[in-house]
């Protein structure tokens, strides 16, 4: 597939967007929005990024494929396979743990009935493989859901959160 064609996959919402986070950074510096850029790509392709639309970048950006690749795989907050339209993170990091958080996971996954780095089946909620630290030491145990801190989480906590999610 020639570039131009690998391209024409990104709407033009997306090049808008891709063509913004290129704009602060230094001529030559393109490689510098691959992080805007995939944000931008998995937004608009409903929670997950395809190996067709990573090219599509690389060749947006005029960079190597393998530099899209390597951001992607690199940093949690991208989803290279499809997802459930809710992220959601137990932090079990030694703060967390210390406060209950391997419990709280475990009560989690009970409740839904999945393990980490499963989907629910009817699509609605992710539960991401565990993070190193989600940085919100002060607040263990904490969730993060669709990028929204919670802190203090009780299981019945939880509960609520998960709830109220559509």
């Amino acid at each position: 597939m020639q570039a131009s064609d690998r391209i024409a996959l990104l709407s033009a919402h997306v090049r808008e967007e891709i063509d913004h986070w290129v704009s602060k950074f230094p001529a030559g510096r393109q490689r510098s929005a691959v992080i805007g850029a995939l944000h931008a790509v998995q937004h608009e392709n409903g929670g997950h990024l395809t190996s067709e639309l990573m090219e599509a970048v690389a060749a947006y950006l005029d960079i190597p494929s393998i530099q899209v690749f390597e951001v992607a795989s690199f940093y949690s907050m991208f989803e290279t396979r499809p997802v459930g339209r809710h992220s959601v993170s137990v932090c079990t990091n030694i703060s967390c743990m210390l406060c209950g958080g391997e419990q709280l996971l475990a009560h989690v996954e009970k409740r839904l009935g999945i393990r980490i780095g499963e989907s629910t089946p009817d699509g609605r909620i992710f539960l991401k493989k565990e993070e190193e630290c989600l940085a919100a030491c002060t607040g263990a145990p904490m969730i993060m859901v669709d990028h929204r801190y919670y802190e203090n989480v009780t299981p019945a906590r939880a509960d609520e959160i998960l709830d109220a999610l559509e």
